[in-house]
């Protein structure tokens, strides 16, 4: 049995349906009962669980041979690193007592970085928990992705509205890797499929797109996608936790995003130099934005 994790998000719902493609039992794991239904029709198995509590993640294990964790940054929570280091630590909990033969964990690029790089340190205390596990009995797989292209849905109503699209990405020159989550959950049910019996109990993989952007392309493809004149514009450092708060975020949280492009912007996010694999998506930046549109006409 593949169970996944986070089954309703862009890159769970990417990745049961290629493990269903190639017919494999699949249980999709939810929070609530109406996020059930879809994957019911695919054919999977559901179930509920709150991921802050061990034993809850536990009965979704049950019987697990292949597993795909996610331990999602909490939007609205006033105390968003404490809650998903509760969840971190929960999940470990569970899987050491239920250790599958293949646990899969998505992480970020940069996960390798202990302190400093807000959002991102959260994926490497998750890292840190999980590598325990990988052993004879566990094959652990971490998948670290670049920046999710569809983060850009979050500015482009102000960019259409505007013409301008706000950045925190400086200068608007720096290159950065992004990646479709279509391709990183279609990897990951990849890697998850994969049979070997000589492979390394720990596995590193980092996953981008076909191509590194810079926030001048990013207006331009928008611009192109929409039919709109679209400009790159730097938010002022200092107005990037008042913009965040003005989006409804905590202060909690927003002070994990300022701390992430503080690293950005400094050059840590990225692949591990000399460890483990790396591959690429086949999904352009363009593809991703006309989707979003398509979904909003």
């Amino acid at each position: 049995m593949y169970v996944i994790f986070g089954a309703s998000g862009n890159v769970g719902r990417a990745s049961i349906a290629a493990l269903r493609r190639a017919g494999k039992p699949v249980r999709a794991v939810v929070r609530h009962a109406q996020q059930g239904e879809p994957f019911a029709q695919l054919g999977c198995s559901v179930a509920f669980a709150d991921l802050g509590d061990s034993a809850s993640i536990a009965q979704a294990l049950e019987g697990a041979t292949a597993v795909q964790m996610l331990c999602p940054v909490p939007q609205g929570d006033p105390h968003p690193e404490r809650t998903m280091r509760g969840m971190i630590d929960a999940a470990a909990i569970a899987l050491r007592a239920h250790p599958p033969a293949v646990l899969l964990a998505l992480s970020d690029y940069g996960a390798q970085i202990e302190q400093g790089t807000g959002i991102t340190t959260l994926f490497h205390y998750l890292e840190t928990q999980l590598k325990p596990l990988a052993g004879s009995r566990t094959r652990l797989i971490l998948l670290r992705a670049a920046e999710h292209m569809h983060n850009w849905n979050r500015v482009m109503p102000v960019a259409l509205a505007t013409g301008q699209l706000p950045s925190l990405h400086h200068p608007l020159d720096k290159r950065f890797p992004t990646v479709a989550a279509q391709d990183v959950g279609e990897l990951a049910a990849e890697l998850l499929l994969e049979e070997n019996a000589a492979a390394a109990p720990l596995r590193i993989v980092s996953v981008e797109g076909p191509r590194r952007v810079n926030a001048y392309g990013v207006a331009s493809v928008l611009s192109d996608v929409s039919g709109r004149p679209v400009a790159a514009r730097e938010l002022p450092r200092d107005a990037w936790t008042a913009t965040l708060l003005r989006g409804g975020l905590s202060d909690g949280h927003a002070q994990l995003i300022v701390d992430l492009y503080d690293a950005h912007n400094a050059g840590h996010i990225d692949i591990e130099a000399g460890v483990g694999e790396q591959r690429f998506g086949a999904t352009e930046l363009a593809q991703v934005f006309a989707a979003s549109q398509q979904d909003k006409a």
